[in-house]
């Protein structure tokens, strides 16, 4: 078996003991008793002691008739067991998610006590999370099922604390906060509400495993829903943990079902279940086969091929570059914001950025997990795709294009080099070579393009004709050039300056899809009011009657 030493860092294959020195808090640990939610040591995970996943539903944690066996990303060691719910044993899910009323849990009208319990909640979990032991575990936890540098890992933590200290004390009930306008005459107003949808469903991915299920998650709950929440069951152990803190914090066990299950499964409990809204992060098919599914009640954060532009000012070509690594290839290049495609004016092209681009992409190693497995894709797909795109004329290999080596990934997932492949501007653009090149490759893969001032037009025209509008980057200081670009593009969440990146989804701005009713954001008031609300007017209309009334002719 392969020892992955990581600096600051663990994985599985070492020792217990080597793993709790090599950790940054290994000695806290040890005082893993203190964690009163968990219910396995981190460190101890592995085909001996494999750890287990449950099902949360009518406040009681369940098994199942089966169980799905997780294998360990990076030795293929059979590790977790997911109790994996089929379509005969749904029944307790949909009855629980049918007793939620369409008023909801709560509402301004109705047990406005809970919004202050649940901003009680996100200050002790937030305590919760800010304490190291605890971080360093769903770091930890995190690194063992999606692979991701530590400092990754913990980012996410962060990002997921962070958003909780945002929504503690009263910021919860400011979500629901109303407006009045006057009415027509003495004794009428007319007054906005935010409304719950009541029963509603989350089904969130793999390579975000405590951020994005808890954010929506919370977003739900914070709104007056009842949600049932699956996570990719990879993954889905992340969640498991902290639906147990949250209950630790003081979450009500009956507002939560937490299920494992395939998608033909959940496919089945939408179905009957019939949620009167379904959040859905995820793969574009699947996506739009929901949509279908469930006649449009549907907030979707589905998949971006991103893009960059750098713009003709060339500056700070060092950090750019950096950034263009980080974009493209941390994770592995499983973000959905991931870096997909970097458009170079021809200034940006004269000069060494992609050298640097290619050095600090060699610098990349699976000993640090900065380039690890690819959990969605395998590399012979990642080869293949390559292998297409260099059939295409003026097309080169910039760097990358080869497996990993030396190495205990097991086959079913992905393990390639960092890998950019560079095709001219007009070859993407015809009719011929359009989809293969836009095709989204979940991992550490990028196309590099070349354009000239009088080629903008053309850049525009690839934006306009991508169908997928998640992030995007404008790395210029040029006001107009910038004016020009973001006003002729529709991606929601785009960075402008010198600085853009593609990649970055903190609680402090709306991170999500734009030019689609559909599109569901995530970390803000305003996406939380967006994804987890409806909008309800009552007009108050008390009189008095105007005085000598009498009944008016038809009308």
């Amino acid at each position: 078996m392969s020892k992955f030493f990581l600096r600051k860092e663990f994985w599985v294959g070492a020792s217990p003991s080597a793993l709790r020195r090599l950790s940054p808090l290994g000695h806290q640990q040890r005082l893993l008793s203190s964690l009163s939610f968990a219910t396995f040591d981190v460190e101890e995970i592995s085909g001996s002691q494999p750890a287990e996943v449950h099902n949360f539903v009518q406040g009681k944690w369940t098994k199942s008739s089966n169980w799905n066996t997780i294998v360990d990303p990076l030795n293929g060691e059979p590790f977790i067991k997911v109790a994996d719910v089929n379509e005969m044993e749904i029944k307790p899910f949909v009855e629980s998610l049918s007793n939620c009323p369409k008023h909801g849990l709560h509402n301004p009208f109705k047990a406005p006590e809970r919004y202050l319990l649940y901003g009680d909640i996100s200050t002790k979990a937030a305590h919760m999370l800010s304490q190291a032991k605890v971080s360093d575990f769903f770091a930890r936890l995190i690194q063992r099922v999606s692979p991701k540098s530590y400092q990754q890992a913990l980012g996410e933590v962060y990002v997921t604390r962070k958003f909780l200290e945002n929504f503690c004390g009263d910021q919860v009930r400011f979500l629901a906060r109303s407006f009045a306008v006057p009415g027509n005459h003495l004794g009428q107003q007319s007054h906005g509400f935010r409304w719950p949808y009541g029963p509603v469903a989350l089904v969130t991915p793999f390579n975000f495993p405590l951020e994005i299920p808890l954010l929506q998650l919370m977003g739900a709950l914070y709104m007056g829903n009842k949600p049932v929440l699956k996570v990719d069951s990879k993954v889905s152990i992340v969640m498991d943990q902290m639906m147990r803190l949250l209950h630790q914090c003081g979450m009500p066990v009956e507002d939560v079902d937490f299920i494992n299950s395939d998608g033909k499964t959940m496919n089945k409990l939408l179905s009957e279940a019939k949620p009167r809204m379904t959040l859905f992060t995820g793969s574009s098919r699947v996506a739009e086969k929901l949509a279908i599914d469930l006649n449009g009640r549907i907030k979707l954060e589905d998949a971006g091929f991103d893009w960059k532009i750098l713009g003709p000012d060339v500056n700070e070509v060092d950090y750019v570059a950096w950034v263009c690594d980080q974009d493209a290839y941390a994770c592995s290049g499983q973000k959905c914001s991931a870096q997909s495609i970097l458009f170079m004016h021809e200034n940006w092209a004269k000069s060494s950025l992609t050298d640097k681009m290619k050095g600090l992409a060699e610098r990349r190693k699976l000993e640090d997990l900065t380039i690890g497995p690819v959990l969605t894709v395998t590399t012979e797909a990642m080869l293949d795709h390559l292998k297409s795109l260099l059939e295409i004329r003026g097309s080169k290999l910039l760097f990358g294009g080869e497996a990993l080596e030396n190495h205990s990934i097991p086959k079913i997932y992905g393990a390639l080099k960092p890998t950019a492949v560079y095709v001219p501007l007009e070859e993407i653009l015809t009719e011929k070579n359009f989809d293969l090149v836009t095709k989204e490759i979940f991992g550490p893969f990028q196309v590099v393009t070349e354009y000239k001032d009088d080629q903008l037009h053309m850049v525009l025209d690839a934006l306009e004709r991508m169908h997928a509008h998640l992030t995007a980057a404008v790395v210029s200081n040029n006001p107009i050039f910038l004016q020009e670009v973001i006003g002729k593009s529709v991606n929601g969440t785009t960075y402008a300056g010198l600085r853009a990146r593609t990649t970055g989804a903190p609680q402090n701005h709306w991170f999500g899809p734009a030019g689609d009713p559909r599109g569901a954001g995530i970390g803000t008031p305003e996406a939380i009011k967006l994804v987890w609300s409806c909008h309800r007017e009552v007009i108050y209309d008390f009189g008095p009657v105007p005085r000598g009334w009498e009944v008016p002719s038809s009308t």
